[in-house]
């Protein structure tokens, strides 16, 4: 088939092609880059957060109405967290500063040499007496938990005190001393002469921070062996054993406030909640995301029928007389379908341009990661097919025409 009579036919008609390719290069552009944030959201809604079972996790933070002393804290938190444990079909707790996914958490600055006036990154500092280790069932990959003689008790109203050991991510190992082993190394909390040396002892796979985004800074964290007190209110993490969370919950908070002399202020929740809530807005913005794109598709197949569907009726004469002349059905068929390839291909070649300088805004306004040439190739394809196939019906229909029914009134 030439292609020479279907430039030529299409250049009388221009209105019809180039609003056509025009919605399928905006349709291109808008769902490959929408598709791209898709899938960016959902793998990190997806991303293990290092807690063996998040499903049997979860937490207390308790608070007394009475103005305790310090030292009355420290022999609370001690005691609550002995009453927790005896509660039967509890696996682990420990007393900790923070949890992960909950948005409620500290950040530090880090270095590798108190000389630097600039930070290495930031982390996350996870601050317990007991072991997170094991009440997270986090994976060491380097290294030990900490020992026993290493745990501090600090009031943090009095005291400048100060751990010397910390055990930190693999993520923000690799940041820190890119290709060498973490254990042994001196890590310092802040920079200049201020700044706390302290000797990594252990590396964990993964551990996230409360606050979690697109960055692997998420994933750089840090436990301090502590038991900080001084301030009202402990929260407790709590792993069940497998399927006993939610009756644990129960027994828990009853067993807290029989065995308090006062009123507890106590508030439960589990790290699959918080989760849930932390990415609401991702699946959220990816629904509608995936709505529009739908509604995309939809409407461009629809404008490639409509359009192909007018040709039809205004040739219908042209047909005819083609037939009578001896074209084929499949002739008139290739004729319509190598037709709308070509106006769609117009519309792809535009679109994926379009899609890279969307995605250029997108990363230099929002930094966002750069659109992979997957996408557009991905996204050509469907775009080519969805052409052939929106105009295929109409195509199908002109190649029936009767060249008697046709030419009637010619």
């Amino acid at each position: 088939m030439e292609i020479r009579p279907i430039l030529s036919a299409l250049m009388r008609n221009k209105t019809g092609p180039i609003l056509v390719a025009l919605q399928v290069a905006l349709s291109l552009a808008i769902l490959t880059n929408a598709m791209h944030i898709v899938n960016e959201r959902r793998a990190a809604m997806a991303r293990p957060s290092g807690l063996s079972d998040e499903n049997a996790t979860f937490y207390i933070i308790a608070r007394t109405l009475n103005s305790d002393s310090a030292e009355q804290q420290l022999a609370s938190m001690k005691r609550e967290a002995d009453i927790l444990r005896a509660v039967p079909g509890v696996a682990s707790v420990a007393n900790v500063s923070q949890m992960p996914l909950s948005r409620s958490g500290s950040n530090n600055s880090v270095a590798v040499d108190r000389k630097q006036t600039r930070q290495t990154t930031s982390t996350s500092v996870y601050v317990s007496g007991d072991s997170v280790i094991k009440t997270f069932g986090l994976k060491l990959v380097e290294g030990r938990d900490f020992q026993p003689q290493e745990l501090v008790d600090i009031n943090e109203n009095t005291s400048n005190e100060y751990p010397k050991q910390v055990i930190i991510t693999k993520p923000l190992a690799e940041k820190m001393w890119p290709g060498a082993r973490a254990v042994g190394k001196t890590m310092y909390f802040g920079t200049g002469e201020g700044a706390q040396a302290v000797e990594v002892v252990g590396v964990v796979e993964r551990l996230q921070a409360a606050h979690v985004n697109l960055e692997e800074r998420s994933e750089y964290s840090s436990l301090i062996p502590a038991r900080v007190y001084g301030n009202p209110g402990n929260l407790y993490a709590i792993r069940a054993e497998a399927g006993q969370r939610d009756r644990v919950m129960k027994e828990a908070e009853a067993a807290l406030r029989k065995s308090s002399a006062s009123p507890m202020i106590l508030r439960l929740k589990t790290v699959d909640q918080d989760r849930k809530e932390l990415y609401r807005a991702d699946a959220a913005l990816s629904w509608m995301l995936v709505t529009v794109s739908l509604l995309l598709l939809i409407i461009t197949s629809s404008g490639i029928v409509g359009m192909a569907s007018l040709w039809v009726t205004q040739r219908r004469k042209q047909i005819g007389v083609r037939r009578a002349l001896g074209a084929r059905k499949i002739d008139i068929l290739r004729y319509f379908i190598a037709e709308n390839f070509m106006i769609t291909s117009a519309g792809v070649f535009g679109g994926v341009t379009l899609g890279l300088a969307l995605n250029h805004l997108l990363v230099s306004k929002l930094e966002m990661a750069r659109l992979p040439s997957g996408y557009l190739i991905g996204g050509a394809v469907v775009f080519w097919a969805l052409g052939i196939l929106a105009a295929y019906g109409p195509a199908w229909r002109a190649a029936s025409i009767s060249p008697a029914t046709a030419t009637r009134s010619v």
